[in-house]
């Protein structure tokens, strides 16, 4: 689902009239039905609802939804600010719309021009309804808030009701790709109802306060050809990954899924590389095996009978040598995507055996963990042209890597997994809130999924055989293949955590919950999109 922005937004909804022959009236009447479908599916017991309603289409998708509410029984208070003769366009034929469905019911909506009638009774009864709509307005805001708007947006901040925006926030900046450090002026909101394809603040800007619901995209009659952008991102859903979900062909064999080697592991650290390798079969891969120093070799061996091994010459310190290079390792490496890094060390001398396998010029491979760390200040060798290369480093390995401090990585994720995928020729997978897939021509998927609990010990490991157990299936696809991967990384960790919750949370639940994440996103077919915070 690709991230538009507000401009490329406003000319999406242009181009759906004028060249698809999508009316705008229907595009805000499926607006306002999708926004009060969400209400009344999350908020069954809200009775009272109060909608606030700019003068622009914003107010217009909310007297959609006062309509629809008032229709599914609910009691609606609609609070109008600005003078009815001011609505234009779609908004006017809507609000004539919205009257002739209430006025037999002889509710009728409260007119407010000056911020000093905010403070009347009726006004006060809006303002204290269970739920409150914000449909002031919409991601096509140029700041600043007129004086009555911000009053508005004050009183409603000041009430204990859920607030339910209308595609943005009042007072949002659409585009804006990280949380705002000013919000005085700004609506919160404890769910988002946005339309078509996300806008950059909808995926970056945390624009739900506290614990609250989703930000959920909602499909309202763009076709596909009429969402266009420019700016190379692009939201990881389950309906991008269709192709790669398909049912397998009957006369299959573990030799059709590919084989994964995973090259880690360390005395003390036998079990990243154990996860790793098992992870690839979980995601799908025919065969796994895993090459680690011989005295970790039984360890290893003892987590998974599916997974094989193979010994590897070791150091004093029980790490891979130098020595285990040579034509035995390179019959191993032969037809294999590889994974490197688990579990295996920062020792020096494996440091620079990790480097003179990575030159290796054939072999798809996804490098993690101290095999990203041995490229700390020779970061020009780590290069994928002409083959499949990932690397998947989380704040800390990356600042290693680019000789940026962490603080400077983190203020500017985007520019630099996309800067350093296209300096490299790799895809970097940057873990994190909202991991990002950058690729080397500049595309970028950001990934929804995932949750604080998988702040722990052996997600990475595990995401990583994750990668290469997918890109092992699908070498032509290694793209989406990394951004399904993380997806479902994520989707397991999120399914664990509403069983066991974030604070106990471990690495091998995800494992054990990575067969239900196939089949909630295989099963996915269309429809409603929902982001958490």
């Amino acid at each position: 689902m690709k991230i538009v922005s507000a401009a490329e937004m406003r000319e999406i909804d242009r181009a759906t009239s004028e060249r698809f022959g999508v009316p705008s009236l229907t595009l805000m009447e499926n607006a306002g039905v999708a926004v009060a479908r969400f209400i009344l599916s999350d908020y069954p017991q809200a009775e009272r609802v109060g909608i606030l309603c700019g003068k622009g289409n914003n107010g217009g998708d909310g007297f959609v939804v006062a309509r629809k509410l008032v229709e599914a029984g609910r009691a609606v208070r609609v609070l109008l600010l600005c003078d009815p003769e001011e609505l234009r366009g779609d908004a006017a034929a809507m609000f004539q719309n919205m009257l002739q469905k209430l006025q037999p019911r002889k509710i009728a909506p409260l007119t407010v021009c000056e911020a000093s009638e905010l403070d009347s009774p009726d006004a006060a009864e809006i303002f204290a309804a269970d739920v409150i709509v914000d449909a002031i307005l919409g991601t096509g805001f140029r700041p600043p808030v007129s004086p009555l708007y911000a009053a508005a947006i004050a009183k409603m901040n000041a009430a204990s009701a859920a607030i339910v925006a209308v595609d943005i926030p009042s007072g949002a900046d659409a585009d804006a790709m990280q949380p705002s450090p000013d919000v005085s002026d700004q609506a919160r909101a404890d769910a988002v109802v946005t339309f078509t394809a996300p806008r950059p603040a909808h995926v970056f800007a945390a624009l739900i306060r506290g614990p609250g619901g989703p930000t959920v995209i909602a499909p309202i009659g763009s076709p596909p050809e009429a969402i266009v952008s420019q700016l190379g991102l692009h939201l990881s859903t389950p309906f991008d990954f269709a192709r790669l979900l398909v049912p397998r062909k009957r006369e299959s064999n573990k030799g059709s899924y590919g084989h994964v080697l995973v090259i880690g592991g360390s005395l003390g650290k036998a079990g990243a590389a154990a996860m790793a390798g098992f992870s690839a079969l979980r995601a799908g891969a025919g065969l796994s095996t895993i090459a680690t120093p011989k005295s970790v070799l039984a360890t290893v061996a003892a987590f998974h009978p599916e997974v094989m091994t193979e010994s590897l010459a070791e150091t004093e310190h029980g790490t891979i040598s130098l020595r285990a290079l040579g034509s035995g390792l390179d019959a191993l490496l032969e037809c294999k995507t590889l994974a490197i890094g688990p579990g295996i060390s920062r020792n020096s001398e494996t440091a620079e055996f990790v480097r003179a396998i990575v030159k290796r010029r054939d072999t798809p491979m996804v490098v993690d963990a101290d095999a990203l760390n041995a490229f700390e200040g020779a970061a020009d060798k780590l290069n994928g042209r002409g083959r499949t290369v990932v690397i998947t480093p989380h704040p800390g390995e990356m600042a290693r890597l680019t000789g940026l401090s962490i603080a400077e990585v983190q203020a500017n994720r985007l520019e630099v997994a996309r800067s350093f995928a296209r300096e490299h020729e790799l895809i970097v997978v940057f873990k994190g809130y909202r991991t990002l897939v950058a690729a080397p021509d500049g595309e970028v998927w950001v990934n929804p999924t995932g949750n604080p609990g998988m702040a722990t010990g052996g997600t990475g490991d595990v995401l990583t055989g994750m990668v290469a157990g997918l890109i092992a299936q699908y070498p032509e696809h290694a793209l989406e293949a990394t951004a399904l991967a993380v997806y479902l990384h994520g989707l397991a960790g999120d399914l664990a955590s509403e069983s066991v919750g974030e604070t106990s949370l471990v690495a091998t639940d995800l494992v054990r919950f990575l067969p239900q994440g196939f089949a909630q996103t295989r099963n996915r077919k269309s429809g409603e999109i929902r982001l958490h915070a």
